[in-house]
């Protein structure tokens, strides 16, 4: 049997520049789901979240980049979600995300070069303006996009993580042989 050979590419300029990461920060609202907000009559929020973003944090995670996620809501869905997907550094209810990052950052005893930074408005920012690093899907707000390094083709909550995590994982050299796993 012949190797699968990938068919996903990208410019060697890119991945040069996302070369070395170690971490990914992920906003949640816009970028983890389309942002819409489902409220019940309960009160509760409820959020849809795209099965092809959810295997490529785990297969970030397989390859040895850790996810981690920065979210200024909280919710039962959302914490039993990312747990499902085995995240382990999240942060809830968090407005001023850059305490949160550099919390996370002293935990994994990394800097912000090892860092890629996924969001879709200005609270986003001042993770993505540090990190080597940064990502916005398609449908992110105009500054958020022209801070990023990378905009993806597919919007938030659609497969735009699972374009980060990919490309993180091609620039790290583990893309193929992951990919192998599944094609052997």
């Amino acid at each position: 049997m012949t190797p699968h050979v990938p068919a996903i590419s990208y410019p060697p300029q890119l991945l040069l520049r996302a070369q070395g990461i170690r971490v990914a920060f992920f906003d949640i609202d816009g970028v983890l789901t389309d942002g819409g907000l489902l409220i019940s009559e309960q009160g509760e929020t409820l959020k849809r979240f795209n099965t092809l973003d959810g295997h490529g944090l785990k297969m970030l995670q397989k390859g040895g980049i850790t996810p981690a996620v920065i979210t200024g809501r909280d919710s039962p869905a959302l914490r039993a979600r990312l747990q499902a997907l085995g995240i382990t550094h999240a942060h809830f209810g968090t407005e001023d995300k850059l305490p949160a990052a550099e919390a996370t950052l002293a935990a994994l005893q990394l800097d912000w070069s090892a860092v890629a930074a996924m969001g879709d408005d200005w609270p986003d920012l001042p993770v993505m303006c540090r990190a080597a690093f940064s990502c916005a899907p398609v449908n992110a707000q105009v500054e958020v996009s022209a801070q990023a390094h990378y905009v993806t083709k597919l919007a938030g909550g659609h497969g735009a993580a699972r374009e980060l995590c990919d490309l993180l994982l091609v620039a790290s050299g583990r893309y193929a042989a992951l990919l192998a796993e599944y094609t052997r």
